[in-house]
């Protein structure tokens, strides 16, 4: 995951440090950023969509959409990663729909995702 050097003071609240700030796509989906873990398996992927930047203050730590109800794990404000899935994830109480990852390697991650049969786009290319 990506963690910009601002950000990393805040996100020790959360328990983030370089070893447990990751996202693994081999077999299941299994995100990790501090104390927080999500999982699902990798076939309940629908999509990806790369999107950003964002308002720091709205993206930065783990946050729970209001609309509906998305999951983000976010070090930076910068760019990240949309994956919705074809069935909501229960995560807790929470049935999540998508989730949010800043990853350290955008167009690598959304290769290897697109590799593994996962359709996505980057928005952030789309002109107005």
């Amino acid at each position: 995951m990506r963690v910009g050097s601002r950000s990393r003071p805040l996100l020790l609240l959360f328990g983030v440090r370089g070893t447990n700030a990751y996202v693994d796509i081999n077999g299941d989906l299994d995100a990790r950023f501090g104390f927080y873990r999500f999982r699902t398996p990798l076939s309940n992927v629908a999509g990806w969509r790369t999107e950003g930047p964002w308002l720091w203050i709205t993206a930065i730590g783990v946050r729970r959409g209001i609309l509906n109800g998305e999951i983000t794990f976010a070090g930076t404000h910068k760019a990240g990663v949309r994956l919705d899935f074809r069935e909501r994830v229960r995560w807790g109480p929470l049935r999540v729909p998508a989730l949010y990852v800043t990853v350290d390697d955008l167009e690598g991650f959304t290769r290897a995702l697109t590799a593994r049969g996962i359709p996505g786009e980057d928005a952030r290319r789309k002109s107005p």
